[in-house]
């Protein structure tokens, strides 16, 4: 097991990392996620040895890892795959850090298999590309047959095949009862292989739980309605009979609605009760790429100017200019309906937190009035 207590690392007037406590159990693939810059390639230094801590500790097993007798023997690491002398051969390189770790011969070629490089193993690792880089790390990590593996982007530079067998590795090597923690960028890949998470951001812990905790903690589901394509009257008067009934309703580009608050069967029967007939009615449940930035957008460091014509900023809160003005008339005397962000990746905040939501049901006699300030697009 992996554990941090009070993590802090400073270089000069600039702190990577602040006060940072986790575990990393075995048995599970643990994620470590972040923005670029938010201290995990720092953290990572640290649990080996390669930075000191400015203050507090982080052992393996108990240990700091520069105490561990034989350390490459209990614990495999992949930073930096290009760490290597580009001179040397694969087997080469594999069989000098066998060495030095008193690890016998026989078990680099059986690494240079796992990986699936024993073909290439007497080629000149300078002439590698970047997804057979990847792999000669992997095997040099995989080498003392280690019950703690850190894998930093494992998968950068593999193909489709590749990423898939990284994927069964990383899983299979938790089954074993190991320790696997994995920092990575790409969110669809941490869907499918992690089982717990860890997220940092400006070198602070954001988040310490399961996949589907940290999905359902930070995004709300919604509901998809369509209406047939044709006069408007039918759309608005489903509008109205949302909102009525206590929903918030968003607009989408391609004219469907996005609606939160009432659950799918409460909108079937509110739509049978206005007489519309839905051409669709679907559930949407947001992604661990959706949650992941609803979490970090306000920690990013580097940041397009174009970001916010796309977006991609945190939503205006009260007190900032333009926030509560309100839109202009449609002509029917009605107020159009807030559009919802046109990113694929956004998912929308916990409930409570909206920041386009409609305001709560009017009067009846109001029903067809709806929101356009600016905090609500």
């Amino acid at each position: 097991m992996i554990e941090a207590v009070g993590l802090t690392k400073r270089y000069g007037a600039k702190t990577a990392v602040h006060n940072l406590s986790f575990q990393v159990r075995p048995g599970a693939v643990t994620g470590f996620l972040g923005p670029n810059g938010s201290g995990k390639s720092t953290t990572m230094r640290m649990i080996l040895g390669l930075d000191r801590p400015t203050s507090g500790s982080v052992t393996i097993g108990g240990h700091p890892y520069r105490s561990l007798p034989n350390a490459p023997r209990q614990v495999g690491a992949l930073l930096d795959a290009k760490a290597v002398h580009g001179g040397r051969s694969a087997r080469n390189h594999l069989l000098s850090l066998a060495q030095l770790a008193g690890i016998p011969a026989a078990r680099v070629d059986e690494v240079l298999g796992v990986v699936g490089l024993q073909d290439v193993a007497r080629r000149r690792s300078s002439g590698f590309s970047l997804g057979m880089g990847q792999r000669l790390g992997i095997a040099a990590a995989l080498l003392g047959d280690p019950q703690v593996l850190l894998f930093d982007e494992p998968v950068n530079g593999l193909d489709p095949e590749g990423i898939l067998w990284v994927r069964n590795l990383m899983k299979m090597l938790a089954a074993e009862g190991r320790t696997v923690f994995v920092s990575s960028h790409l969110m669809s890949e941490m869907a499918l292989t992690a089982d717990h998470l860890i997220v940092i951001g400006r070198g602070q812990l954001l988040a310490d739980m399961d996949v589907k905790e940290f999905i359902s903690a930070n995004s709300a589901d919604f509901a998809r309605v369509r209406v047939a394509d044709g006069p408007a009257e039918e759309r608005e008067k489903l509008i109205a009979a949302l909102t009525g009934a206590g929903g918030q309703v968003l607009s989408e580009p391609d004219g469907g609605l996005r609606v939160t608050g009432l659950p799918l069967p409460r909108i079937s029967d509110v739509a049978h009760g206005a007489d519309v007939r839905l051409w669709e009615l679907s559930p949407h449940q947001a992604s661990l790429e959706e949650a992941y930035m609803r979490m970090t957008q306000s920690v990013v460091d580097y940041r397009s100017t174009a970001d916010q014509k796309a977006g991609l900023v945190p939503p205006q809160e009260p007190g900032q200019p333009g926030y509560g003005q309100p839109g202009h008339p449609d002509g029917h005397g009605q107020q159009p309906v807030p559009e919802a962000p046109q990113q694929n990746w956004y998912a929308p905040p916990p409930p409570g937190q909206n920041p386009y939501a409609a305001p709560p049901a009017r009067p009846t006699a109001d029903l067809t009035t709806h929101d356009t300030s600016e905090d609500a697009r």
